[in-house]
């Protein structure tokens, strides 16, 4: 077990500036024009992945680091730039999350690299739960996979609704009832391998923020793939099937809730990034803005509203943080996860509109950065778990009872 630190160490501390250096010369000038293109920034990934910012090996150095902080810090950085670039570089981490949490070894070693590709020859992943019907309700999933013993394949239907990368990711991860009646204990996570037939893009959502992140349906028509698609293997399921099939209860955690859970804290993270990128911009604006004959934050309704949004983002890291370590040192004890993505999520959007409101009618402006910081914080309280589930999460480790 690590120590818990607030003190990073010198590899962080390099990783931090050399995140922060590439937000500062590639992700900035290039936020604004991909914010208004809605497109996918192929160029700037891949100026990622020439780095090796963008990548199996950076990823896997970040999520063995026994303190857990490496992640949530270059995380920070990269959403400082800018959240829909930052979602971009970032969206196929959570299809490697997925796999890394519910497949075995060889299926990760196998798969998780075809997330990422080659920094010449740059793919994607993509995790796909959600549905038109079921967003926070990932216990009622309609997509089926049903196992054809003849072919030993897994044929899967349905269609997945907000999903990053949908339909233009190489690997698709797909969270599908098996059984629906045992409800979330009867789903199981597969994977569906590059150019499979039947997988195909319905629509593309026109987001009110991070517009450089593609977001889409996902529709899944006869799809068949290959039995060892299963993350886990088929003997594992069986067994978790007819646990719960006796128990009513398997006592094991649904697959999507099993990678959510592991990535909040980073989630948490992109939202902090953005919050300090709106404070320190604001900071600045209100020190060089005069009225009255004097710097704007020289009024107290302008220092404090700083004063606050300072310490409610000092607030978010720490419990990043906290649940950042405490996931690679004995989990979770009292729903720390969901704690630190409520706390900075909500920080971020308080934080983002103050910012307008300091700077004004400019901050109302698409010609400053603030609105668009605005627009992409939002997000971070509905994707990933709403905040009102955050919330339940929270109540029912702090009560100990079923709280609906």
């Amino acid at each position: 077990m690590a120590d818990f630190s607030l003190t990073l160490n010198d590899d962080q501390l390099q990783i931090q500036k050399w995140v922060h250096d590439f937000a500062v010369a590639v992700i900035r000038p290039a936020a604004s024009e991909w914010d208004e293109a809605e497109e996918f920034p192929w160029p700037v990934v891949q100026e990622a992945a020439k780095i090796g910012l963008y990548g199996f090996d950076f990823l896997m150095n970040a999520m063995t680091d026994t303190t857990g902080l490496t992640l949530p810090v270059a995380i920070e950085e990269l959403f400082w730039g800018d959240a829909g670039i930052g979602m971009a570089i970032m969206g196929s981490a959570l299809a490697a999350a997925g796999i890394s949490g519910n497949g075995t070894p060889e299926q990760v070693m196998e798969w998780v690299p075809q997330c990422y590709g080659t920094a010449d020859d740059v793919k994607l992943g993509a995790f796909c739960v959600s549905e038109p019907d079921a967003g926070s309700d990932v216990s009622s999933l309609r997509t089926r996979a049903v196992y054809d013993q003849a072919t030993d394949e897994w044929v899967l239907n349905g269609t997945k609704a907000w999903i990053t990368n949908g339909g233009i990711a190489n690997v698709h991860v797909i969270v599908a009832a098996v059984e629906p009646e045992l409800k979330g204990r009867g789903q199981a996570s597969f994977i569906v391998p590059p150019n499979t037939k039947g997988l195909s893009m319905g629509q593309k959502y026109k987001k009110h923020g991070i517009r450089a992140s593609h977001t889409s349906e996902v529709v899944l028509d006869d799809v068949r793939i290959p039995g060892n698609c299963l993350l886990g293997g088929k003997e594992k399921l069986d067994a978790k099937l007819a646990r719960a099939r006796e128990r009513g209860h398997s006592g094991e955690k649904q697959p999507a809730m099993a990678t959510f859970e592991a990535t909040r804290p980073s989630v948490g993270a992109q939202a902090l990034g953005i919050a300090r990128a709106a404070y320190e911009y604001s900071l600045e604006y209100a020190k060089e803005r005069h009225a009255f004959g004097r710097p704007i934050i020289m009024n107290q309704a302008i220092a404090f509203k700083l004063a606050n949004m300072a310490t409610e983002i000092d607030a978010s890291r720490l419990l990043i943080w906290r649940a950042a370590w405490l996931a690679r040192n004995g989990g979770f004890k009292n729903a720390e996860g969901s704690m630190s993505k409520y706390k900075a999520s909500e920080t971020a959007v308080r934080v983002t509109e103050e910012a307008i409101q300091i700077l004004g009618g400019y901050g109302y402006t698409r010609e400053y950065p603030v609105e668009r910081w605005h627009r992409d914080a939002k997000i971070h309280t509905i994707f990933e778990g709403t905040s009102e589930i955050q919330q339940l999460v929270i109540a029912r480790a702090i009560s100990g009872l079923r709280i609906e």
